[in-house]
């Protein structure tokens, strides 16, 4: 039976979860592709460093050029994550014509045109399934199973992080900075957790999924990216008063005229709504096509177990291509799309909140700048207090674009009544789609 040969580089997290289920699925892999999947090397920063799996020592080097150069290792796994050398190691992997398996969505992110004009070029394939929302399949289902619908919406949760944070919020009051750690003493958060928190970790796998779904890989500055460090309890508790959950929600849409809207932020999502209820740690993605209609992806987003699953299914396509080679190499580009909308252009509808001080005349005062600059209004809270004490005045908007209501709210925060500057969140009603 023909071998395989897979090289990984970096045993973290990920890389132990491969080789460790590589070694315990090895019967059920071999039957099932009729291949055997041997792993020939594994690079490590340290070699020294415990990590809960036992590699044989002559397996084990410093070095990822040693995969490049062995003539064995027939696949890279590059699980070492970071951008220089890991797109060092990918380039240099496709130019040796050794397939390449990666979960390193900020390299694709940053480097996906030019890795797969790379793989194109010398016809290698890349495979990159893990590289968003983990365990969940959503870039083999958009590369193959959705390969004749227009794809006209994608909805997704795809930050584990920032929806347990989210939701402990909603389930029992915490702050921000509480729920937060709790994250970090649950193993949810990293010691550093801001590409979670101010949106970029999704940011980056909604522009993988943006550019798979529209044939053009997106630069970084295209995307509209806000983060969760600003939501409150205050804000959680209206949104539940409102009928709304508050999720960060990569949105990205086909527009008829071929531009792309493509942005990551907190959005409040109606309670009746099926992404409202992906609670805690678990990712959702829901899909809208021409034919194949409304669809929803749900699973655990990250940790060792779904994120080796993805990489593992790489790993048996890569074998596969191998034994039978195809023509297609991970991204086919196409030109039916090919740019992004300006956030500030991007039409919305909005939760608004005001601090200021409850006297006569302030929701007037308010509602008169919303006015002159063509907003309206469709509800209002404002707490009952004793007059001359601060309150939030909570309102919902109508549609309006991001301009529209940058320049109304630079002109409420000047009103002597307003204490603090106005809280703005997206609302997303999936009306359009």
């Amino acid at each position: 039976m023909q071998k395989i040969g897979i090289g990984l580089a970096g045993l973290g997290t990920v890389g132990a979860g491969v080789y460790k289920h590589l070694l315990k699925n090895r019967v059920l892999l071999t039957e099932r592709l009729g291949l055997e999947l041997a792993v020939r090397k594994v690079v490590v920063r340290d070699a020294k460093k415990a990590r809960g799996v036992d590699v044989p020592g002559p397996m084990v080097s410093t070095r990822w050029q040693d995969l490049i150069d062995d003539p064995e290792v027939q696949i890279v796994c590059e699980l070492m994550g970071g951008i220089d050398s890991a797109l060092e190691l990918v380039l240099r992997a496709i130019e040796s014509k050794k397939i390449v398996v990666t979960a390193n969505k900020h390299l694709l992110a940053e480097h996906g045109k030019e890795i797969f004009q790379a793989a194109t070029k010398h016809k290698v394939p890349v495979y990159f399934e893990a590289a968003a929302a983990g365990g969940v399949p959503i870039i083999k289902t958009l590369r193959e199973a959705f390969i004749g619908s227009h794809i006209q919406s994608m909805h997704g949760i795809v930050n584990g992080t920032s929806n347990y944070i989210l939701t402990r919020m909603t389930e029992s009051g915490l702050g921000f900075a509480e729920a937060l750690a709790e994250a970090q003493a649950q193993g949810f958060a990293e010691a550093d957790p801001s590409l979670d928190v101010n949106g970029w970790d999704a940011g980056h796998k909604a522009i993988i999924l943006a550019s798979l779904a529209y044939g053009f890989w997106v630069g970084t500055d295209k995307i509209f990216v806000e983060g969760i460090e600003e939501i409150s309890a205050q804000d959680i508790c209206f949104a539940d008063r409102l009928g709304y959950r508050i999720k960060l929600l990569a949105i990205i849409k086909a527009e008829e005229k071929g531009e792309i809207e493509l942005r990551v932020h907190p959005t409040l999502i109606p309670k009746s709504h099926v992404l409202a209820s992906v609670n805690g740690v678990f990712n959702a993605v829901a899909v809208r096509g021409d034919i194949v209609g409304e669809t929803l992806f749900y699973g655990r987003g990250a940790g060792q177990d779904p994120t080796a699953s993805a990489v593992i299914s790489d790993i048996a396509e890569a074998a596969m291509f191998i034994e039978s080679p195809r023509r297609s190499y991970g991204f086919t580009p196409h030109g039916l799309y090919g740019s992004c909308k300006p956030i500030a252009q991007i039409v919305s509808q909005y939760y608004l909140r005001v601090p200021v001080i409850d006297k006569p005349g302030v929701l007037a005062q308010v509602a008169g700048i919303l006015g002159q600059h063509d907003i309206g209004i469709s509800s209002v809270i404002q707490p009952e207090s004793h007059e001359g004490e601060s309150i939030p005045l909570v309102l919902m908007i109508h549609d309006a674009t991001h301009a529209q209501m940058d320049r109304a709210l630079a002109q409420i925060a000047t009103l002597a009544c307003v204490k603090k500057t106005p809280k703005m969140i997206r609302v997303e009603t999936f009306s359009a789609s």
